[in-house]
């Protein structure tokens, strides 16, 4: 007996490979979009991964059916971020997300923003974090001008990169190293 579109659809994106080529995901979306699937899209540096970034990727993923993260290239990151970053290179923080469940497809993007990535996906949801005023988001006014909607998430206080960055550069409160 053949499986439901649904659950064909459900096990064909499952079982792709989940890091994207840039040049191949305006296929994808057109692939997933024919198959009446939720696009939802996100992008960031995570570079040091934390509770915060697994909290913010499962809600994200609550909005959609597939959740697409765009990751900033290690020269994009340095650009907007310092010298000093990122901590981790692109392909390994690429890879860690890829390994995470809610996260279906992740791409990698060399541009300033994610704009070019966004019109190109044409997500259904638009996804940041809390900290951003929704007038600051990079591709609001694109996903409104087609129906879509722009999504922000609570953050876990007290969980960012910077914030681990600036604790393991501090020394130890106990006195014991590890």
């Amino acid at each position: 007996m053949p499986l439901p579109k649904s659950l064909k659809t459900f096990f064909l994106v499952r079982n792709r490979r989940k890091i994207i080529p840039r040049s191949k995901i305006r296929t994808l979306a057109r692939y997933l979009k024919s198959q009446n699937l939720r696009i939802v899209f996100t992008n960031g540096t995570f570079d040091l991964l934390h509770r915060g970034h697994v909290q913010y990727l499962k809600a994200a993923k609550r909005a959609g059916d597939v959740l697409i993260v765009g990751v900033n290239t290690d020269r994009s990151v340095k650009s907007y971020k310092g010298p000093d970053r990122p901590i981790n290179p692109q392909r390994d923080r690429i890879e860690v997300l890829a390994a995470l469940e809610m996260v279906d497809f992740a791409v990698l993007f060399d541009d300033p923003t994610p704009i070019r990535l966004i019109v190109d996906i044409r997500p259904d949801v638009l996804v940041k974090g809390s900290d951003w005023k929704l007038s600051q988001i990079v591709g609001r006014k694109e996903v409104e001008s087609w129906g879509g909607l722009v999504l922000r998430i609570p953050l876990v206080p007290g969980r960012s990169t910077t914030g681990l960055i600036r604790r393991l550069g501090s020394p130890p409160s106990s006195g014991v190293h590890a």
